[in-house]
């Protein structure tokens, strides 16, 4: 297997740097050319391998002719995509045509972290998808999906007080979120590995999410003294509105909510982003083969779009509890506090977050809309970019990569 793999990489490397060019050489250096090489080229093959239409083809020694890679005919695979099949591109995405109507849009940043250019691409995605292609995939084929938004930039805007361009960039990754969401035709996402903060935000809003089985999902702000402010927030607020059960005790499924934010818990695979409410039970799938996570995605799509897909409609009647809900915050979160579990900025932090997801100061458990959630959201997240306590978290985890508890 080892002998296999490094014969693969130097034929590879032998393919970039020209087969009959470097033959040649070898030739005038006095160097023996094995025969089948030779009666490779002498058959007009000049190389070991060759992508056509997205499928990987390799000389077969025996038949003496390109053969497909077994097992790869069904796959997606990116890396694969010719260039006449990249739709679109800017500095941090890639948007490829992987057939069959469907589009999958590839971050490129590094740990494909999210800011004004994977917004733009989404933006531009959707664009494409909704006039000429029957969906989107989101997804791509790196160890992580997204490590969350670029944490250095809002960092710098903060420090540098620039709240306006902190205003208009949360507002940018919410209304993105939510036109990923209200899009005329069906967007999955395919998550795997890494998938925090902002990448969990955008996973809580596809019409439906197709997961690698080792993906660590989570909404993480409250880690770096954050909320999460791309419609995490407001989007586990309508979750626990809509799991709301005649009889139920609502305080209880109020606080099963709560605690994955607050506590900023990342499952240790896709199955337990089920009990987080990350995944919905019965709706979003697992793959439990990595290689195969693209392809099932774009049948997820297929299947959406073949059913007849119909855009959702905007949210208005999504329950909170007010002052009733807040009461039950305040008293865990003191407790908490007391018992030396939390610090006083960790129980301010709870307080806030609680303030959105009860829908604010209401005095009785009402209806509201998911922009009334979202500029709740948006407010808080703003206000906490001008607290020092927070700007010391974020600062020690892009220093030293450890959370601060201060």
């Amino acid at each position: 297997m080892c002998r296999f793999r490094l014969g693969k990489s130097t034929f590879e490397t032998w393919d970039i740097l020209g087969v009959k060019s470097v033959v040649e050489q070898m030739q005038k250096e006095g160097y023996s050319i094995s025969p089948w090489v030779t009666e490779m080229i002498s058959n007009g093959i000049n190389s070991f391998y060759k992508i056509d239409n997205g499928k990987k083809s390799y000389f077969d020694l025996q038949t003496k002719k390109l053969n497909q890679l077994p097992g790869e005919g069904s796959l997606v695979i990116l890396k694969n995509t010719s260039n006449e099949k990249i739709v679109w591109k800017n500095s941090g995405c890639l948007l490829h045509d992987i057939g069959d109507g469907v589009l999958n849009l590839e971050f490129k940043t590094k740990m494909n972290t999210i800011g004004s250019e994977v917004l733009q691409g989404i933006n531009t995605a959707i664009d494409f998808a909704e006039k000429d292609f029957k969906g989107l995939v989101i997804g791509n084929e790196a160890a992580n999906f997204s490590a969350g938004a670029n944490l250095g930039l809002v960092f710098m805007l903060a420090v540098e007080q620039e709240y306006d361009e902190l205003d208009y960039a949360v507002r940018a990754f919410q209304n993105t979120n939510m036109r990923l969401r209200y899009s005329n035709v069906p967007v999955v996402v395919a998550p795997a590995g890494l998938t925090l903060g902002g990448g969990c935000e955008m996973s809580l809003h596809a019409d439906k999410v197709q997961a690698a089985a080792e993906t660590y999902i989570g909404l993480v702000e409250l880690g770096v003294g954050l909320i999460p402010g791309g419609g995490g927030t407001k989007e586990l607020t309508l979750r626990f509105s809509d799991s709301i059960k005649p009889g139920d005790i609502e305080t209880n499924a109020l606080r099963d909510f709560f605690m994955t934010i607050a506590t900023a818990k990342v499952s240790t695979s896709a199955f337990e982003a089920y009990d987080l409410h990350i995944l919905r039970k019965g709706f979003d799938n697992i793959t439990l083969n990595r290689k195969r996570l693209l392809s099932d995605a774009k049948n997820a799509v297929l299947s959406l779009a073949n059913a007849g897909y119909v855009s959702p409609q905007p949210r208005h009647d999504i329950r909170v509890l007010g002052r009733q809900g807040l009461g039950v915050i305040q008293a865990g979160a003191s407790a908490m506090l007391a018992g030396n579990y939390i610090s006083q900025y960790d129980q301010m932090l709870s307080l806030k977050l609680g303030y959105i997801m009860c829908g604010g100061n209401l005095s009785s458990p009402s209806l509201v809309s998911e922009k009334y959630l979202l500029d709740l959201e948006r407010e808080a997240f703003l206000s906490l970019l001008g607290e020092k306590k927070t700007l010391e978290r974020i600062q020690a985890i892009l220093t030293t990569g450890k959370a601060l508890r201060n």
